[in-house]
């Protein structure tokens, strides 16, 4: 049941993670005429976004020696977010400012459609948790491991209900408990079959983290208490910048590439050695894809190549009087620098309101579709 209501007051953040990833890969190459807006892309971190960052470093790990057991200094504050994601190469991690986005313009008429669409669920889920995702959620990740959630998650009703259901619950590391849900459904024969959700584990009330094993989730519990390897989070602290940021590992992008593309997505696997984003969703949804390699040459080559697809649809989405495509496309661009090259794609805020304008025209006429045959955005 929780697995259920906690899809709605997650779906502003992963329509956003989805239309991102979908704009990039859509398939510019020759230059464009001027775009008739200006927008603003993402580049380094923002004055706002550099107050955000240092306020986060609010968990300090003690030391202890190894020889006489005693606590030592304590190590500087960090961020225990970003010490929960992967380490090394060839990982996988975007963080969503839930609550950024929340409150964003665009944000704003997600939520709209999502209230109209599933206002009762949301309601529901606060009264089962004593969770507000739209005031306790300020963060959410997903990795190739599973997905974290910060935010304010100290009601004991959440606690609760994930002890429920013959759930198997016990504390580990410093600050963290970690929950085992079984899950049982009667068959029309009597018999009962018995089958395990997914792993959960709840760090000092301000951290969620759904892994498929309990090893899973206490590998991200170790990383935050400093268990971990020593190399670096994926995502430092001076790539948090845009509503939407994180590395992608090539192999996560080859699967999203359509089958006519795939000899494009064998270069990017072969040059790449990883692809950064950055979303700006604070008006227009302007993005950013970096990629780099270590070859200059092939990097050149497929930034070339990915301009030519992204050309080449535009071309396409003109001649089939594809409209909305055309003008997302109209807005792409590659700009190549030595060892890496920057795929700029936006979707200006004026076309995303004439995208989701079912909403209001269906408030204004006061026709209520069914859930089943409504549109999606």
């Amino acid at each position: 049941m929780q697995r259920r209501r906690g899809g709605s007051w997650l779906v502003f953040a992963v329509v956003l993670f989805g239309l991102a990833a979908w704009l990039m890969l859509s398939g510019q190459g020759e230059e464009a005429a001027p775009a008739p807006l200006k927008v603003e892309f993402p580049k380094r971190l923002r004055p706002e976004e550099r107050t955000r960052m240092e306020s986060r470093r609010t968990y300090v790990m003690p030391t202890v020696d190894a020889g006489t057991g005693t606590e030592q200094k304590p190590l500087k504050p960090s961020d225990p977010v970003l010490a929960a994601l992967p380490r090394g190469k060839g990982k996988t991690a975007v963080v969503i400012e839930a609550n950024a986005i929340r409150h964003s313009p665009i944000g704003e008429l997600l939520l709209e459609c999502m209230m109209r669409r599933g206002g009762d669920d949301l309601e529901r889920f606060k009264q089962e948790t004593g969770v507000d995702p739209l005031k306790d959620l300020d963060r959410l990740i997903i990795t190739d491991e599973g997905v974290i959630v910060s935010g304010n998650f100290g009601d004991k009703k959440l606690k609760d209900l994930l002890a429920d259901r013959g759930s198997t619950s016990y504390d580990y590391g410093d600050e963290a408990r970690i929950f085992e849900p079984t899950f049982e459904r009667n068959l029309s024969d009597g018999g009962v079959v018995r089958r395990e959700g997914p792993r959960v584990g709840m760090w000092n009330d301000q951290m969620l983290v759904f892994g498929r094993s309990p090893d899973g989730v206490k590998a991200v519990i170790d990383r935050v208490e400093g268990r971990g390897p020593d190399e670096p989070p994926v995502i430092s602290e001076s790539s948090t910048y845009g509503e939407m940021y994180g590395v992608v590992s090539v192999e996560q992008l080859k699967k999203m590439f359509p089958p006519d593309q795939q000899e494009l997505a064998l270069k990017l696997a072969e040059v790449a050695e990883n692809v950064e984003l950055h979303v700006d969703a604070r008006s227009d949804f302007a993005m950013t894809a970096q990629v780099k390699g270590s070859n200059e040459d092939k990097v050149r080559d497929l930034g070339k190549s990915l301009g030519g697809a992204l050309s080449l649809a535009r071309l396409r989405a003109q001649t089939e009087g594809e409209k909305e495509l055309a003008q997302l496309l109209d807005f792409a661009k590659v700009n190549p620098d030595g060892k890496e090259f920057r795929l700029e794609l936006a979707v200006p805020l004026e076309i995303i309101k004439e995208q989701l304008a079912f909403c209001r025209e269906q408030q204004d006429t006061g026709e209520a579709k069914p859930r089943e045959a409504q549109p999606t955005p």
